[in-house]
């Protein structure tokens, strides 16, 4: 393994745009209202084993499941269009009770938000071109930015207002929702060939 701060730097930037943790403010902001509280390490943590794993296992993981990255994706998919009805039309799909929080954190914020299929199948492409010390290293940073931001939430909240708040989730909202679409059109495509091939091969 060679350590290279020129690489990790690249890396970091690709990962940084990839999450997005800045353009998803408005999401987590929303999740906090709905569940009270957001366990900010343990969804930086979860996030980051999820990341990790994808870095040193995930295709392998994956098909030991039975689970192509594509089926993943579109998987991931459907859980944010979920988020982005709830944002847009202010309807509840999840379910709400005492112990939300513990779930939310983990499940839509650790995933898909964080570490979404967007991340684990750019972090499987970023191994063809960079060492994987590098892009460990650099996912680990990026976890460290995401963790200031969601302990910053609260603070982040009073600044913008109710009002802002308000404007900011519909945006975000249509803006989550069509990040979701894309999602399941680049990967639902590919997969739904890839059933038809199979069923015609059986035949």
């Amino acid at each position: 393994m060679k350590f290279d701060l020129i690489e990790i730097g690249k890396v970091f930037m690709i990962l940084f745009a990839v999450i997005d943790i800045v353009g998803n403010i408005p999401v987590i902001i929303s999740l906090k209202e709905k569940a009270g509280k957001i366990q900010a390490l343990k969804a930086s943590i979860v996030a980051l084993v999820i990341m990790l794993t994808f870095l040193f296992a995930g295709e392998g993981l994956l098909g030991l499941l039975g689970v192509n990255v594509k089926a993943f994706a579109v998987a991931g998919s459907l859980i944010l269009f979920a988020l982005a009805f709830e944002m847009i039309f202010n309807i509840e799909l999840f379910k709400d009770d005492a112990a939300s929080y513990k779930v939310v954190s983990i499940v839509p914020l650790a995933f898909p938000l964080i570490a979404g299929a967007g991340t684990m199948t750019t972090i499987i492409s970023l191994t063809v071109d960079y060492n994987e010390l590098n892009i460990a290293i650099a996912a680990f940073l990026n976890i460290i930015v995401v963790y200031v931001v969601l302990k910053l939430t609260k603070k982040i909240e009073s600044l913008l207002g109710e009002g802002g708040i308000a404007i900011l989730k519909k945006v975000f909202g249509i803006i989550l929702l069509a990040i979701a679409v894309k999602l399941f059109a680049d990967n639902a495509k590919e997969l739904f060939a890839f059933g038809e091939s199979v069923a015609n091969t059986a035949h």
